[in-house]
């Protein structure tokens, strides 16, 4: 890709592989980052280079950028369920703002936006596995609404600035992602359990572990939003491992990977917990030739080499 895009939430889990990429492929970066969740040292590499430049802004207060863009990739939010418990009212203002802001920069620039939804506008899901067409299944007041709905309601005013003003989106939902840079405390299954086993801990399993996801490496995901914003489809497009495993079964096997002399307990499920979660990616093999490469064992091995550089504090 060549030209200058915007990355907002570069210097989360994603958004900061996804400016090392766009950097690897000659292009030029403006990451935006309020550092709410997000951390510097996720930049590290792409500091380094000439051709990114970090703007350290709350985009709900909006973004005036000087200069030509190609477009611009637009991941701020609190993801982790710690975050969005912890901020409940930045990430809605964020999915609703921040979104507004950012489309609006998109329309008078005449480029085009990448927003990255997610698979959570799924709820607890009646359909299984997942296609774009289905309407979800979501708790608005619950705990996890605050995230759900910020989600959905970028979704709407994403193609009602499509359908009014011609803005050309592309939206992206994306499923349960893993890879090197996760928080150890981000509260997700994957940190949790690898942080649980390098500690020598019990790995926790909430509710009988027969609840489902599926798991797909960071460069996966990279690589499928930047063919979502090299294509002409405005989406939704599910992106995600259509791998499924249950949850016992995935404890399962970082207990193998891991070593012996942890073992798993179980506590209670919590409120609104998806009992499933699998994308159906057909969509995205059809539009984008995209599916994803990296084995789960092979995903987990280098995600263990940068837990186990990570300071275990909390």
């Amino acid at each position: 890709m060549s030209g200058r895009y915007i990355v907002t939430g570069a210097a989360g889990f994603i958004g900061s592989h996804l400016c090392e990429r766009l950097l690897a492929e000659g292009a030029s970066v403006v990451g935006v980052d309020s550092l709410l969740t997000g951390r510097l040292e996720n930049l590290r590499a792409a500091m380094g280079s000439p051709r990114f430049d970090l703007v350290r802004r709350d985009i709900n207060e909006g973004l005036e950028l000087n200069g030509e863009l190609a477009g611009i990739f637009h991941l701020a939010s609190p993801a982790s369920p710690v975050d969005y418990a912890r901020y409940p009212i930045e990430t809605l203002r964020v999915g609703a703002v921040g979104t507004e802001h950012m489309l609006r920069l998109a329309r008078s620039r005449e480029c085009p936006i990448l927003l990255t939804s997610t698979s959570e506008v799924y709820g607890d899901p009646l359909e299984h596995p997942q296609k774009e067409s289905y309407w979800g299944n979501v708790n608005p007041i619950g705990p996890r609404g605050c995230y759900d709905e910020a989600k959905r309601f970028m979704e709407a005013i994403a193609f009602a600035y499509h359908r009014v003003h011609g803005v050309q989106i592309r939206l992206v939902r994306i499923f349960n992602t893993y890879g090197p840079r996760m928080r150890l405390d981000d509260g997700r299954v994957v940190p949790n359990f690898i942080r649980q086993a390098l500690d020598g801990e019990d790995l926790t399993v909430y509710g009988d572990g027969s609840q489902t996801r599926s798991f797909c490496y960071v460069d996966d995901m990279v690589e499928g939003l930047v063919r979502a914003m090299a294509s002409s489809h405005h989406g939704p497009i599910n992106l995600g491992n259509p791998q499924e495993m249950t949850i016992l079964e995935f404890a399962e096997r970082i207990l193998a990977l891991c070593g012996a002399g942890r073992r798993i307990v179980f506590r209670p499920l919590p409120q609104d917990d998806p009992r499933t979660r699998c994308p159906d990616i057909s969509l995205a093999r059809e539009i984008l030739d995209w599916e994803p490469r990296v084995g789960l064992d092979e995903g987990l091995r280098l995600a263990l080499e940068d837990f186990r550089s990570s300071p275990r504090s909390v």
